[in-house]
């Protein structure tokens, strides 16, 4: 009892402190003008004021507060934008400024935001991961060269469904696009399906992504009052330290094998990731990147590309299940462009613009990372007549924005027809449509997602009639919940009662 006591003590002390710094903080006249925001209460700031769904509740808060404000979670001084003109001030005028990360706790397991490009200032080492990045993997010719390893797995998630429809048994939209993400992935990096349901690999894999991206996204005391971070109080840290474990020991794996295979005479050059990879390391004889580097790639390639695709291919069926009148439409569409019992091809969708502008809409309702990736001011920064101050953490609320009623007509509506005679796309141009961010952090995946996403959704949408597995369009829970990608609140059940492939 006296260690428990000792321990409340020095917690209460400690507390106390923080409150008085923060009252004399108030009491300092200063020569900055902050951006407005609610008052903050002591220690805490305006934590209690987020609940379990903040892109919700900073949105709410910025139409009283105005598109740029301030908060403070705990001892953190937070700027928080929710316009496209803001956005376009934070992500591309001032770039400079803002283009790097506050890193969570979580991250620091590993030395991941040491070596990975998500998280990585922007330096010699980022330039040289985004090069790589943008000159051998998602270039337009090699995306175009890996188009029937895109076409070969939406067949197998096609077969997948079309034995669920024989059952009548209801498919989990999420869950399949899941782990079809993970097999393109995992086929483009390393050759090999790593969610094939026999294999006791891919049923950790999955658990493995899964985890990560629960532990980041989840509120951590530590990135809120970095005097935790030593203790790391809620664990999140040390669960993410096993994750990665796990995953880097298996890319170790890989790497080794195949640098085994490439000493044997009959060794044929593979067309993979893993294989340009490593020939860029021998070329580049750098320290600049190694192994490491490609490591902690492999595991923002898969944390990210699996989640984020999986869970608006999800929301995009959802939101055509939920409106009927929409589904009707696309599935005409691809029926007159497509032909009946044809499969839908990358090279169709240019035709299908009823097609692309639902994926649009998905993207305004439901970005992947409603809050983009956290970035951290260098310096003061004068924006919009107010004073970012140096160090600073900034969010980008892209669910507030895709939803602002000052850009978008009847802005909580599923409307993909306000796309047509519309040039918006998203490929960080345009500020009222960021999902994938914009300036210089934009993800790198983006070609890619571009291409994958309506592939598989039109594919779906055209071999297939859908039903409910127990509400009506009416009833359905459109409801989301917070994490790191937003996901939908209840897992979408549809059962394929119809099929059309030949």
């Amino acid at each position: 009892m006296d260690v428990i006591s000792c321990i409340l003590c020095l917690l209460l002390t400690w507390m106390l402190v923080i409150a008085l710094q923060s009252i004399a903080k108030r009491l300092k006249p200063t020569s900055t003008k902050l951006p407005p925001g609610p008052r903050s209460f002591p220690v805490i700031g305006n934590l209690l004021g987020l609940g379990d769904k903040p892109h919700k509740a900073l949105a709410r808060l910025a139409k009283v507060h105005g598109p740029i404000m301030t908060l403070k979670l705990g001892q953190v001084t937070t700027i928080v934008i929710s316009s496209d003109n803001m956005a376009k001030q934070v992500l591309q005028i001032h770039d400079l400024y803002f283009c790097n990360r506050t890193i969570p706790d979580a991250l620091y397991a590993h030395q991941h935001h040491e070596f990975s490009m998500a998280w990585l200032p922007v330096s010699s080492a980022w330039r040289n991961l985004r090069k790589i990045c943008n000159s051998h993997i998602f270039t337009s010719q090699k995306l175009d060269a890996n188009q029937d390893l895109r076409r070969k797995k939406v067949q197998e998630l096609l077969a997948y469904v079309q034995e669920s429809c024989r059952a009548a048994r209801a498919v989990d939209i999420g869950q399949a696009a899941f782990s079809t993400s993970l097999n393109l992935i995992s086929n483009t990096i390393f050759s090999i399906d790593l969610a094939d349901p026999n294999s006791d690999i891919a049923r950790e894999f999955k658990e493995l992504v899964w985890g990560i991206m629960v532990e980041a996204g989840k509120p951590n005391l530590a990135d809120f009052f970095p005097v935790l971070k030593k203790i790391d109080p809620q664990g999140r840290r040390s669960r993410m330290t096993v994750y990665f474990g796990k995953m880097l020991e298996l890319f170790d794996h890989m790497i080794d094998q195949r640098l085994q295979l490439k000493e044997g005479q009959d060794y044929v050059k593979s067309k993979d990731m893993l294989d340009i990879l490593l020939e860029v390391i021998a070329e580049n004889r750098s320290e600049e990147i190694d192994r490491n580097n490609i490591k902690h790639l492999f595991v923002d390639l898969f944390a990210a590309g699996t989640e984020t695709t999986s869970s608006t291919l999800e929301w995009a069926l959802a939101e055509l299940l939920h409106n009927p009148e929409a589904l009707s439409k696309v599935k005409l569409e691809l029926e007159q462009t497509i032909g009946k019992g044809n499969l839908v091809e990358e090279s169709d969708v240019t035709r299908l613009p009823y097609l692309q502008a639902i994926v649009k809409e998905t993207f305004r309702l439901h970005p992947a990372v409603p809050l983009l990736l956290p970035r951290k001011a260098s310096n003061d920064i004068e924006v919009g007549g107010f004073t970012i101050p140096k160090d600073s953490q900034i969010f980008v609320n892209a669910w507030a924005i895709g939803r602002d009623p000052s850009t978008w007509d009847n802005p909580n509506s599923f409307v993909p027809e306000r796309f047509f005679g519309s040039d918006l796309d998203v490929k960080g141009r345009n500020f009222e449509l960021i999902p994938f961010g914009g300036g210089r952090r934009i993800c790198p995946g983006l070609p890619l997602a571009i291409r994958m996403l309506p592939l598989i959704l039109g594919s779906l949408i055209h071999s297939f009639d859908w039903k409910l597995e127990t509400v009506t369009p009416k009833n359905m829970d459109m409801d989301d919940k917070f994490g790191i990608t937003l996901q939908m609140a209840e897992p979408l059940l549809a059962v394929p009662i119809a099929c059309y492939l030949e």
